[in-house]
């Protein structure tokens, strides 16, 4: 059977009933799971696939006749994003339908925890706080590389040659050598993104400041300096700490930084300009010489959270 396409005719056994308003697909099977079917007077009922009986030259037949289509839920348009707000990996390479709104359900989080099961994880931390100074020395031992300094080193991540436009964000991906723990040292992939900062967005981000970096014991890492245009984010939303993109969304008129996880929203600049994020991009320490070629220092910070605390 083929897709149903935006816009088609939809009809019954005994009537045509309206057209496709939009098409709701699965995120992880990548299946188109519902048609939205509405009529003259706006609105719309999700139908699913399964009453679908044919799709041809536009028309889509449904299996049940028009006084039948009141079963089916209509459309709360607060329950879904659009694929121009959420980016889905590989959804192109299985979504045929033409261009207009194709919509994906917002995941439904969990917010009750059974009673069972409250006690049963209370349980747990008794028993993990009686076994603690027993644990603790061992624990410490395996686990010293985590008492150490910060790395401050600088990194080699690329060359601003990549960066063609001003306030357009450039992926720069790197290699970086990490220890944690008691495992063996191991090279992770990484990334930071870097822009060229008109002085419009340079002045967001440094409010007519010098931003300074500090290590644990206060000592002055690296001063970036409010006159230089390039900037550097962590590659890690502040909010989860998820990996984010570059997008532009046309509902918007701009291109902004878009978390596909959980929807938040970040200015060129970095400033929050929707969703969960408590606090805008994490700004790092970058410096350039002469030849175009960017040094970082590469720093993590907690998640989750409205001050900026680095962990790494």
């Amino acid at each position: 059977m083929h897709q149903p396409r935006l816009k088609s005719k939809v009809r019954c056994t005994d009537r045509e009933v309206g057209e496709i308003t939009h098409v709701i697909v699965d995120p992880l099977s990548h299946d188109v799971s519902h048609i939205v079917v509405g009529g003259n007077g706006g609105g719309g009922r999700q139908i699913p696939m399964s009453e679908v009986q044919s799709v041809v030259d536009g028309l889509v037949q449904l299996r049940t006749a028009s006084n039948a289509l009141a079963q089916f839920p209509p459309l709360k348009r607060e329950d879904y994003v659009t694929t121009h707000e959420v980016e889905i990996a590989h959804l192109e390479d299985h979504l045929h339908v033409e261009s207009g709104e194709v919509l994906v359900p917002l995941p439904t989080l969990e917010r009750n925890v059974p009673r069972r099961t409250f006690f049963m994880n209370l349980t747990h931390v008794i028993g993990a706080l009686v076994a603690l100074p027993l644990a603790f020395p061992v624990l410490k031992y395996l686990m010293k590389p985590m008492y150490s300094p910060f790395d401050n080193a600088w990194l080699k991540v690329g060359n601003v040659n990549r960066i063609k436009t001003d306030d357009v964000g450039m992926q720069f991906k790197y290699k970086k050598k990490v220890k944690e723990a008691f495992m063996p040292e191991a090279e992770v992939d990484k990334n930071v993104w870097i822009l060229k900062a008109s002085p419009a967005v340079l002045e967001e981000v440094y409010r007519g400041k010098d931003m300074e970096f500090r290590d644990q014991t206060g000592r002055l890492v690296w001063t970036n300096k409010k006159d230089v245009p390039y900037v550097v984010f962590s590659g890690k939303c502040p909010h989860l700490g998820c990996g984010y993109k570059w997008r532009k969304v046309p509902k918007l008129g701009k291109e902004i930084f878009l978390c596909p996880c959980h929807l938040s929203i970040y200015e060129p600049s970095g400033k929050v300009l929707d969703g969960p994020a408590p606090r805008p991009l994490d700004t790092l320490p970058i410096r350039v010489d002469a030849g175009g070629n960017v040094e970082i220092i590469d720093m993590e910070f907690k998640a989750g959270t409205k001050a900026q605390t680095r962990i790494v």
